[in-house]
């Protein structure tokens, strides 16, 4: 996804797919995903991030429970959603797919991915799959008192680098980190901080020919699909539910952008 803020008020979400994932955005400067493994701490994070400021529901059509709460920071107000935590987005699970759909279609101002410092390689594959989707992110690296513990050093500046987005060690239950990960996520969502994670490419000219080809045909029937590029991948690996949103129409209903709204 290439889009990038033009202005620091300017934000990226995409008003109507999220009106019609249920969200209220009266009164909303910025919109954050929150996502993760299972047993990363990432509710934690959000309870630290929200306070009593949150309410529980469903998706919509979805048995999946939501949690979405709110705070304000240096006068902007932000909405977080909760995602349900998954090692995957490639949609085996409700869970999955609901994840993936909110950063693919709904397009937060900043995605916060959070990882178990002392399991970082195990979360890394979601991490670059988020990363596919998404440039503007954050990596919360929860659990540092428990690496710290089993005595694992982590160079957070080389991470930060080899991701190209923010990387902010925490301790959530003790709130340490907290205030680090507010003032990165406003750089994050007003454009302080342009991430510029790793593109990941194929060797193979047939593979690429077929991502570009299949990409412009569903630019044509799709015009201002997020991530074209990603969209077509998933259809060359099989992906059913892409599949079935494509035969279906619903991914134009996904897409459907908002005058004034970027894609």
């Amino acid at each position: 996804m290439d889009t990038q803020h033009d202005c620091a008020n300017c934000p990226a979400y995409n008003k109507a797919n999220l009106i019609k994932l249920g969200l209220n955005l009266d009164n909303i400067d910025y919109v954050i995903a929150l996502a993760g493994n299972p047993n990363t701490g990432k509710s934690t994070v959000f309870n630290n991030l929200t306070g009593l400021h949150q309410h529980t529901g469903n998706w919509p059509g979805k048995t999946v429970s939501r949690a979405e709460g709110g705070y304000s920071y240096d006068e902007k107000r932000y909405k977080v959603v909760d995602l349900p935590g998954t090692y995957s987005l490639l949609s085996t699970s409700t869970d999955e797919e609901v994840a993936r759909d909110f950063i693919l279609f709904g397009q937060p101002d900043v995605t916060v991915i959070v990882v178990d410092a002392t399991r970082i390689e195990r979360n890394l594959n979601l991490v670059l799959q988020i990363l596919e989707l998404t440039k503007r992110a954050v990596l919360c690296l929860n659990l540092m008192d428990e690496a710290e513990r089993n005595h694992l050093e982590i160079d957070v500046r080389g991470l930060s680098k080899e991701l190209g987005v923010p990387v902010i060690p925490c301790v959530a239950r003790k709130m340490e980190g907290i205030p680090e990960l507010l003032q990165a996520i406003k750089e994050v969502a007003d454009g302080e901080f342009i991430c510029r994670p790793p593109q990941i490419k194929s060797h193979s000219k047939k593979l690429n020919h077929a991502i570009a080809s299949l990409s412009e045909k569903l630019l044509d029937s799709y015009p201002g699909l997020p991530n074209a590029k990603w969209v077509a991948m998933r259809l060359l690996e099989g992906d059913n539910s892409i599949i079935e949103a494509v035969r279906s129409g619903e991914l134009g209903n996904l897409n459907e952008i908002q005058p004034g709204v970027q894609a």
